[in-house]
């Protein structure tokens, strides 16, 4: 299926659609802290100082303990942006990964024989049952080159071979984005065990591709922090994305409804899948249902395979009727996707006074008002998404914690949860912080608040709508 035929058939123009929704969405979406913050300040220290941080320099709980960055690219990436133009350019390039990885999904479905509205309409599916996954974080990297790896052994499969030498190349440059470069090899792996293409070619395609994933700053280590990754019982207990998913919210709904229909489609459409997608929907499927972090890959595998299922039905029901006009079938889905920048952080702010902001939960003016005041003596002790942001904006006040997760031992999160959720011993696990310092998030710590405000060893020295701050020793009445 070409481009041009897709452009002909009026099937770009629904894609124009979809991808307006998309864009818009994520131009939308603010930059939540928790897992923004920490790496704009690996980055800033890896431009800084000409080298990846090895050490701990954020935290005062564990200062000086060796620690390895792999997102170290992604981290500087956001860095450079972040200095040219702000969050407006990090939101931008938000919006261009996901649109090239949705983009790559609907061009591996067309070439599939998905239909020239189902392959848009699914992938509207596809996209609002994982939106939530698109916080900016390194992993945002993954998506389009998980897409592209898609696309690429979809081609192997038909006989093309030279695109199969992409491959190592894209396990190059994941590997110094993100870890979940272990997605790659996944795909791969079922492919020679359940491809039909060249299982040659890609067997020395996959070798290539394991080389190429240790040119980074730690060689073969890389693997090691993987599995330190999947085996830390700080992730394991605490992370709320290592653990598995739940049905609450609307796209939860979506994906296990999607999930529950799915094998009822496979059965009554008269298209087959084949061995190697069934093991692909069967892998990705369990990581997904294993921890919730995992289904977002499971959703691009999916997305594919149902607009496929689909693709008969929607031939004999919905056949093409002529030929439309080329000229407008190209334009109007480009400028339906140009008009999207009109819901940038910068240009939004312009016509649309009351719209979202830039960031959410994020204690920029607690920050400020902190950073005013340097008599008030630390240590710090703020909320994990909190300390992202202090960790970059107020590096001189190191915090006790944050949301990196793995690095602190399982005794410090009971602490944390305990002070956080105002449990009966919730003063002596912050008396265990050593905290003089406590800035107190108002979403998701109002039992701290309310402990904090009874209590008469702390006193709050500063309030807005976001963050409270309470230094401890009582006020002076």
């Amino acid at each position: 299926m070409t481009l041009k035929k897709s452009i002909n058939d009026g099937s770009f123009l629904w894609l124009g659609l979809v991808l307006l929704i998309a864009l818009c969405i994520a131009f939308l979406l603010p930059v939540a802290p928790e897992d923004f913050w920490w790496y704009m300040r690996v980055g800033q220290e890896t431009v800084t100082n000409g080298a990846i941080p090895v050490t701990d320099t954020f935290t005062y709980s564990i200062a000086g303990q060796a620690i390895y960055y792999h997102s170290w690219g992604a981290s500087v990436l956001f860095y450079l942006l972040y200095k040219l133009n702000g969050l407006n350019l990090i939101v931008l390039l938000r919006g261009l990964l996901v649109l090239i990885t949705y983009g790559m999904l609907w061009l591996t479905s067309r070439e599939l024989r998905g239909g020239r509205i189902g392959s848009s309409l699914v992938l509207l599916l596809g996209i609002l049952a994982s939106s939530n996954n698109w916080s900016v974080r390194p992993q945002l990297f993954g998506y389009p080159l998980f897409a592209l790896s898609l696309w690429i052994l979809y081609r192997w499969q038909k006989g093309d071979k030279k695109l199969a030498w992409w491959l190592p190349v894209i396990a190059l440059v994941w590997g110094n984005l993100h870890a979940s470069f272990v997605m790659l090899f996944l795909l791969m792996l079922a492919a020679l065990v359940f491809g039909e293409g060249d299982r040659r070619l890609l067997l020395i395609v996959f070798g290539a591709a394991l080389v190429a994933i240790c040119v980074n700053p730690r060689g073969l280590q890389t693997w090691q922090y993987v599995w330190q990754l999947l085996t830390s019982p700080s992730n394991m207990q605490f992370s709320r994305e290592w653990g598995p998913p739940v049905n609450t919210g609307w796209q939860m709904n979506l994906f296990f409804g999607w999930l529950l229909l799915f094998p009822v489609l496979a059965i009554s459409s008269p298209r087959k899948l084949s061995k190697l997608e069934w093991t692909w929907f069967a892998g990705f499927g369990f990581m997904a249902l294993w921890g919730l972090r995992y289904g977002v890959w499971f959703i691009l595998v999916l997305t594919v395979l149902t607009v496929q299922l689909l693709g008969d039905w929607e031939e004999r029901w919905l056949p093409e009727k002529g030929k439309s006009l080329f000229a407008l079938n190209l334009a109007l889905p480009l400028l339906l996707i140009a008009a999207t920048s009109a819901f940038l952080p910068a240009l939004r702010s312009q016509w649309w006074p009351d719209s979202p902001g830039e960031t959410s939960n994020t204690p920029i003016q607690a920050a400020n008002w902190l950073r005013a005041h340097p008599e008030i003596k630390g240590p710090l002790v703020s909320e994990m998404g909190f300390a992202s942001y202090l960790e970059f904006a107020l590096p001189e006040r190191p915090v006790w914690i944050d949301s990196r997760v793995f690095p602190f031992p399982t005794s410090m999160w009971e602490d944390y949860k305990n002070f956080s959720l105002g449990y009966w011993n919730w003063e002596q696990s912050l008396e265990d912080t050593k905290a003089n310092v406590v800035m107190v998030s108002q979403e998701t710590q109002p039992k701290l608040i309310l402990a904090l405000s009874k209590s008469s060893d702390w006193c709050n020295v500063y309030s807005d709508e976001v963050a409270e701050i309470y230094t401890r020793g009582g006020c002076t009445r």
